[in-house]
């Protein structure tokens, strides 16, 4: 394979802004995406609190239900869709300013981030992008859920669910992703949850901005949102993406083969923290251009 030609940082040619409603919090928020230097990276600058908080996993804070990022006492959650934007359409310079502390839920989507991001336009910068590249397999498990990264050519996700619902079984999709694919194959999996657990977290406070509008409902006798689902294996696609956004918090993309099983926002940022606290498993590295993009689906629902 030829890897003989650099790829270039990229960034927005302009200033795009949208406006919704936190999933979790329920509060509405009003952002926007800024184009940034070379080298700047993916930086969250709270306007309501004056704090810039660096997108990286040395900022994520212990979340089960999101990817929540914090610096000197101030934190912006739900980062894992944009983030999964920015990975899968290359973007490695932005500044996202944010007047609250959520991103907005638009639809439960990447999608809308997608929208956002091509409306604005994408510019390349001249440098060339920086990856981390993994040197030697690294691994974290957690109450029958399991996180790998291990060396590989190029990044892939090999991604299984297993839930006892019919409506969703036992599901597993395996991708290496380049940005057209990611639009059409990704992007649009959205968020969701079961009935039963969404009630649940309502009567306690989360989930507040949770609806049939930003999340796919799965009652008993299946999903209840009346258009249905995207992809026949949505479900796995999202956590896919979810995978996506929160691997791109390494600081930029990474080349290797994550292969999650049943894992969570959680067990990323364990798997990203293991990662990095052997300074033998990893190394920097220039992102080159490759001849050909693997892209690759493992059977919708898996029969083992």
């Amino acid at each position: 394979m030829d890897r003989t030609r650099a790829t270039r940082q990229k960034t927005l040619k302009s200033a795009v802004r949208c406006a919704g409603v936190g999933l979790h919090s329920g509060q509405a928020t009003t952002m926007t995406l800024h184009p940034a230097a070379i080298d700047a990276g993916i930086t969250f600058r709270r306007a309501d609190a004056g704090v810039e908080i660096g997108a990286n996993w040395r900022n994520l804070v212990s979340s089960c239900l999101c990817s929540t990022l914090a610096e000197n006492g101030v934190s912006v959650g739900t980062v894992e869709h944009l983030m999964a934007a920015f990975a899968g359409l290359e973007i490695d310079n932005a500044l996202v300013e944010i007047d609250g502390a959520e991103v907005p839920a638009m639809d439960g989507s990447a999608a809308p981030f997608v929208a956002l991001i091509e409306r604005a336009g994408v510019a390349e910068q001249h440098a060339p992008r920086r990856a981390i590249e993994v040197l030697k397999p690294v691994h974290v498990a957690s109450e029958g859920a399991e996180a790998s990264l291990e060396p590989a050519a190029v990044f892939s996700v090999n991604f299984v669910i297993d839930f006892a619902s019919g409506a969703v079984g036992r599901q597993r999709l395996a991708v290496s992703p380049d940005p057209m694919n990611f639009r059409h194959g990704i992007a649009r999996a959205r968020t969701f949850g079961f009935l039963e657990e969404v009630q649940q977290m309502h009567a306690a406070g989360l989930a507040l901005g949770g609806s049939l509008d930003n999340a796919v409902v799965i009652g008993e006798d299946g999903v209840i949102n009346k258009e249905g689902l995207r992809y026949r294996d949505e479900f796995v696609r999202h956590k896919v993406l979810d995978a996506m956004g929160d691997l791109y918090l390494a600081g930029g993309p990474i080349i290797g083969r994550f292969a999650g099983h049943r894992s969570g926002h959680a067990l990323n940022r364990r798997l990203l923290q293991r990662l990095f606290a052997d300074s033998k498993a990893w190394r920097f590295t220039t992102l080159e251009a490759e001849t050909a993009t693997a892209w690759s689906e493992a059977p919708h629902r898996a029969t083992a």
